[in-house]
Parts: structure tokens; C-alpha cells; sequence
């Protein structure tokens, strides 16, 4: 279901190294509510160390009408961190085709990043909106010319058995204190009958590659705050931005780290 990309999205979540406060942004009639946070909040001032993720959104009207279709979400993340997949097993979005959730998660368990759920109403001609859901998984994929991916999966019961797949490439940039940026294209719905209206996810994930432990998700505290800038498209040509904020701390190196350091 592709609600899985508005999850993803509003978890600030393919992940790059942030993550989104409380935030609501209105255009019009159409409101947007984000919220999320990372763990743990203390991070070192001048190198990474690992974090998870976890947010999440709604989107609704003022009037309490169904909102238009969301057609587009790009993401701009704080350069501060870095994705790792050093190691980290790869899916592919072959495997994933028309497959359940069940399925999804037994060909590839070695390369889950992350989950949650998505929702989203869908509205056929003469019957009222009905709700359909559907967990998410978060997958490593294949790198897209060089760039980390994450495949959003979701199979959904309702109007029609189906599966969806969303590619999202993690691509780095350099504009200032972001450093990394997503955009997705989101595909219609039961014919465009379904509108995309909340999601949650947490990302995060550890291994050990090469004697060494690994984190998917890291960033640091160089600032005291991690920041993300997110834009909304939607279907009548209505667009939103924001930019969500979090502040961290500077973790202190211990004492004994630090006469090592020293010696």
C-alpha cells in the first residue's frame, strides 16, 4: 500500500540521520500532522554514533473531508549522521513482488531495517470511504548508482488482494546543513480511489560485519539540534513544507576513554 511511503516520509524516515519533532503544517483545507524522535537523544559532538528512529503522521481536512490524493513527498536530511550498510544483507524488489507480508519478512529477514503500519480510506463511486491497513517493512536494498535504498512493503487485503513496493533512493547532497535527500513518486491507489491518511514506522537496525558492529541509522551533535526539511504534493496541485527540528546533547567521552585517547 503505498501509504507505506507516507509513513516512511513523515518518520523522516527513509532515514538518513534525523528525525521530526512535533509539526503541523495547513494549506488551505488540508492539514499535515508529523511527529517522531531518535534514541539515544546524547550523542558525541564529532563523530557518529548509532541511533533509531521512530515517527510518524496523519494527514486530514479542516472540514473533515477526505483529502486529495498525496502525489509526491521529498525529504531534505541533516548532513550530520550517515546511513551504514556495510555487511547489511540486500532485497530485492524481484523477491518482493506479490508477496504477503509473512512472505516479505522470510525471504529477506537478514536485510529489515525497520516497520510499522500504514492507513489509508478508500472511496469507490456510490459507497461511503472504508478503511484498509496494512503493515510495513523497511528492507535494504540494492544501491541505485552508488546511492543506498530502502524498499517500503506493503500488502494489502482490500479493495483487491495486492502487494506494493516503494523504492527509495537515499541520496547525498550538499545545501548547507542538509546532506542527504529522498523523493517519491506516489502511485495510485485501487485506480485512485485510495487516499494515503497516517503511518508510523521505526528504523533502526545493528549487526556485525568484519569483527565490527554496525549501525544502519548514526548522526552526532555538532550543533545541538538534528533538522529535516519535508514537501508535500498533493493531486489538486496544493503544495506544503515544513521543517522539522530536534535537539540533542553532546555526550561526554568518558574518563577513561579520554586518558586513552590521551596516552
Amino acid at each position: 500500500m503505498r501509504s507505506a511511503a507516507l509513513a516512511l516520509a513523515l518518520a523522516v524516515a527513509v532515514a538518513c540521520t534525523t528525525a521530526a519533532a512535533a509539526l503541523t503544517l495547513r494549506a488551505g483545507d488540508i492539514l499535515i500532522q508529523a511527529h517522531g524522535g531518535f534514541t539515544p537523544r546524547a550523542l558525541p559532538r564529532d563523530r557518529d554514533a548509532p541511533i533509531s528512529v521512530r515517527g510518524g503522521g496523519r494527514i486530514s481536512t479542516v472540514s473533515g473531508r477526505l483529502p486529495p490524493r498525496l502525489t509526491t513527498i521529498a525529504f531534505e536530511f541533516d548532513r550530520h549522521g550517515s546511513v551504514d550498510t556495510a555487511g547489511l544483507p540486500r532485497c530485492s524488489v524481484g523477491r518482493l513482488i506479490a508477496t504477503t507480508t509473512r512472505t516479505a519478512r522470510r525471504l529477506c529477514p537478514g536485510a529489515i531495517v525497520g516497520g510499522g503500519y500504514g492507513k489509508a480510506q478508500v472511496k469507490l463511486p456510490e459507497q461511503a470511504p472504508f478503511p484498509v491497513s496494512s503493515p510495513i517493512t523497511l528492507f535494504n536494498g540494492r544501491p541505485k548508482r552508488g546511492e543506498p535504498t530502502v524498499l517500503a512493503h506493503a500488502h494489502l487485503t482490500q479493495p483487491v488482494p495486492a502487494t506494493f513496493v516503494v523504492r527509495i533512493v537515499i541520496e547525498r547532497i550538499h545545501k548547507g546543513v542538509y546532506g542527504y535527500r529522498t523523493r517519491t513518486e506516489i502511485p495510485r491507489i485501487a485506480n485512485g480511489a485510495g487516499i494515503p491518511v497516517a503511518g508510523r514506522l521505526r528504523i533502526g537496525r545493528r549487526w556485525t560485519h568484519g569483527g565490527r558492529r554496525h549501525s544502519y541509522l548514526n548522526a552526532r551533535c555538532a550543533n545541538g539540534r538534528l533538522q529535516a526539511r519535508g514537501e508535500f504534493g498533493f493531486e489538486d496541485g496544493t503544495e506544503l513544507s515544513g521543517t522539522f527540528l530536534r535537539p540533542c546533547r553532546v555526550r561526554q567521552r568518558s574518563t577513561v576513554a579520554r586518558r586513552r585517547g590521551a596516552g
